[in-house]
């Protein structure tokens, strides 16, 4: 049997791989690309599992653990650095790094778990700022050409919570990130309510850089959004619907009801996936299929506990996101990714995960 994925990931789920690699020198990279090759298929890239659901029955193709570490940093001037992290490192890590550094520009990130080139597949955001913000050139192996390539901002197609790595799933594994951080003291301003109450700050107010740093995992923590080191809700996979796009028309029903609305970084209207949830019917604790139940501290954080499946997760997801649609009439969209295989420049790879 090959290596189980249940160790690898944060809700324990999941089979064997038909190969387990990790990635954790540079250098040995294009050994590395050069085995996987082999099988015919693109790779699964696996970073801290945080975001991954993997089958019962494992995954019939190459896994890739990306665990390179490692973060340098070059001045640009103007007051500018330029920040060079290898795509395993966690991204709780670099956030912590720069925050020590006096860098602003990825602070408000603290406390999302998975690695640096994880984050950039989803484009990982909150409190207003998203990884992609920063960025200024990616390097990743391009499967299709069979080379390493450097790709612009541009290329990346960022969105909300998606990107091209996300959206052509095994053509790229992202290997290095640049970003490009400002020296100071403060942080970016406050624009989130719940944020600047947590802090005892008014709205837009800039406060010292490692009080933000700090006031986020506050608030994280307050509201059940870090991943805990021990009690029941250990096993999960954090939130498990995207705050979804909504109408002019069902934005205006949401408000009537008390619920959140907020336009995302590209103007779009979306409501709260957790409210939404909740006025479902569910609420933390809940049972929602065997072994899964809602977080003690959410209900949008489904945790895995004695008798879990990936199956029975997967039934969990399917139920909430049937009751909210019959509920509000709002479609939800799931955030953690099933590895499967995809047909991908006239050969079969999987998709990307983190």
């Amino acid at each position: 049997m090959g290596e189980l994925l249940a160790d690898h990931t944060t809700l324990r789920l999941g089979g064997p791989a038909d190969q387990f690699l990790t990635h954790t020198s540079p250098a040995d990279w294009p050994d590395l690309a050069q085995d996987v090759r082999r099988s015919g298929v693109a790779p699964y890239v696996l970073g801290g599992g945080s975001n991954t659901l993997a089958d019962d029955l494992g995954f019939p193709g190459p896994v890739i653990r990306m665990a390179t570490r490692g973060v340098a940093v070059r001045l640009l001037g103007d007051g500018f650095v330029e920040v060079v992290s290898q795509a395993g490192e966690p991204l709780a890590s670099l956030v912590a790094f720069t925050v020590a550094e006096g860098l602003s520009g990825i602070e408000y990130l603290g406390g999302i778990p998975g690695t640096v080139g994880a984050a950039f597949v989803q484009n990982t955001g909150a409190y207003g700022q998203e990884i992609s913000g920063t960025v200024t050139r990616l390097t990743a192996y391009d499967w299709r050409l069979d080379q390493a390539t450097a790709l612009r901002p541009a290329d990346c197609h960022f969105g909300y919570r998606t990107s091209v790595f996300k959206t052509r799933p095994g053509r790229w594994t992202i290997l290095e990130i640049a970003l490009r951080l400002a020296r100071s003291h403060q942080a970016a301003p406050v624009t989130y309510q719940h944020l600047a109450d947590s802090m005892s700050v008014p709205m837009d107010a800039r406060p010292p850089l490692a009080e933000a740093a700090e006031g986020v995992l506050h608030d994280r923590r307050r509201r059940g959004l870090l991943l805990p080191g021990s009690g029941p809700d250990t096993r999960q996979a954090g939130s498990v619907f995207l705050n979804p796009t909504v109408t002019p028309a069902q934005a205006t029903v949401v408000r009537a009801a008390g619920g959140p609305i907020h336009q995302d970084p590209t103007g779009q209207l979306r409501a709260s996936a957790g409210w939404l949830v909740e006025q479902a019917g569910y609420r933390p604790g809940t049972q929602v299929a065997p072994g899964i139940f809602c977080s003690e501290g959410r209900a949008l954080t489904l945790a895995a506990r004695d008798g879990a499946t990936s199956a029975s997760f997967t039934t969990a997801l399917r139920r909430l996101a049937s009751q909210v649609l019959a509920t509000t009439s709002i479609q939800l969209t799931q955030e953690p990714v099933r590895p499967h295989l995809v047909p991908v420049s006239g050969r079969v790879g999987p998709t990307r995960a983190f």
